[in-house]
């Protein structure tokens, strides 16, 4: 009975965020499955050496990059529905063509492709989100979407785990028809969700508020960029959690390689049981910066355990590597639900789609040079580089705090009142 409860908590409240919450289900079952067998698809179906593997991502990264303003506004003039259906939709369609690929050349340019549409659908979805939910629902619905799609990251390692124990070529090259199944209901599902606000007016071209001047765009909202920038630097834990975390154990400690199951284990199923509850109470500009420090706490914590375990053994090393991952989803859970608030107070609401593209740029400068320096840092200076990516963080969240606030100034000079926040389907 005490499980049932726990699930039924973990259920979204409303039948609009239990549709969005499949939706995210969906997408990270599709994305899973491949995620989880992509190095063994591309080394061994593809023929790609790991250095060219890493090059083609690198460069579909750089044009993502170039394509996330765009983009944005691609959604304000469209409508979010429509983009992130239509992004959805072609991103399940380059999947088609993953397993007849042959080559870099062909790699590269469907990786380009791919990162394209997956890049538009992506600021839809964001866009659509804080669109068509009233304000009082966006940050719970959104941890809600955030559990659910660890679940479907989960499922879909899963079901690409069970492809791999085959050990064979010939099974591996279909894992991309799984996510083209999975995205197409998905595309389809999205096209029957309410219309939101935007997408009403992209389509009657008439405006939903009162007539009013034009506001200025993100460009002109330097605290908005600012905001976005450090932000980006504080969600550098990924890099902790992923890369240099594991690259640590593996290199640096004496810990069983296994533990690095029950390192992402861990992180995945507190990633699914408590952003709901971290997430409560979060509604304020204010109370987003008081998770941002939470999320700088956690993030040092973990740079200060984790350098100690170069110089333990045995069952020690392995508690202090597992704390240290611990420590990093804790930042991961604060910052997101304070990352939520600013999007839902700093952005524009009549340009959510240009803001949000604007804001993946910021981050992307922010936090794209992270893997390469934070892996230097740590394997050439030891606790030396520990404590400087500790440094480094702490002077993001200390630049984080004067952004927000200019951001708040410039968006209470600016913005138009919030739009009623009904939809219709």
């Amino acid at each position: 009975m005490r499980a049932v409860s726990a699930l039924r908590r973990l259920a979204p409240p409303t039948p609009v965020a239990r549709r969005l919450a499949l939706q995210s289900l969906l997408f990270a079952t599709g994305a899973g499955a491949f995620n989880t067998g992509s190095a063994v698809f591309f080394t061994q179906v593809v023929g790609l050496t790991a250095s060219r593997v890493g090059l083609g991502l690198t460069i579909a990264g750089v044009v993502s990059f170039l394509v996330a303003y765009p983009a944005g506004r691609l959604v304000d003039r469209l409508g979010p529905r429509k983009v992130w259906a239509a992004g959805t939709l072609a991103s399940a369609a380059a999947f088609a063509f993953w397993p007849w690929m042959h080559g870099f050349a062909e790699f590269v340019a469907i990786g380009i492709l791919f990162e394209i549409v997956q890049n538009a659908g992506g600021a839809g979805y964001a866009a659509y989100i804080l669109d068509v939910l009233p304000e009082r629902e966006r940050i719970e619905t959104q941890a809600y979407l955030y559990s659910a799609l660890n679940v479907g990251f989960t499922l879909g390692a899963l079901m690409s785990g069970v492809a791999l124990a085959f050990h064979s070529v010939e099974v591996i090259r279909w894992i991309p028809m799984l996510s083209v199944a999975v995205g197409a209901v998905n595309g389809w599902l999205i096209t029957r969700l309410p219309r939101a606000p935007h997408d009403l007016r992209a389509a009657s071209r008439e405006r939903i508020v009162e007539q009013r001047a034009p506001t200025p765009r993100p460009l002109r909202n330097r605290g908005w960029i600012s905001t976005s920038f450090f932000s980006g630097l504080l969600y550098t834990n990924q890099t902790l959690l992923t890369i240099v975390i594991p690259l640590w154990l593996v290199q640096r400690t004496d810990a069983p390689h296994w533990l690095l199951a029950w390192l992402f284990a861990t992180n995945t199923v507190l990633c699914i049981f408590l952003p709901a509850f971290t997430s409560r109470g979060v509604t304020t500009i204010a109370d987003a910066l008081r998770r941002a420090r939470y999320s700088t706490g956690f993030f040092v914590l973990a740079c200060l355990i984790t350098l100690f375990s170069h110089s333990t053994v045995g069952l020690l090393t392995a508690l202090l590597v597992w704390l240290g991952h611990v420590a990093v989803t804790g930042a991961e859970l604060a910052i997101g639900s304070g990352t939520w608030v600013f999007q839902a107070k700093l952005m524009d609401p009549a340009r959510r789609g240009e803001y949000g593209g604007l804001s993946e740029v910021a981050k992307t400068v922010s936090s794209f040079w992270a893997p390469a320096a934070y892996t230097f840092a740590v394997m050439h200076w030891g606790d030396t580089g520990w404590l400087a990516i500790a440094g480094l963080v702490v002077v993001g969240c200390v630049g984080l705090h004067p952004s927000a606030r200019a951001a708040g100034r410039f968006a209470a000079a600016h913005f138009a009142e919030p739009v009623e926040e009904m939809s219709q389907a």
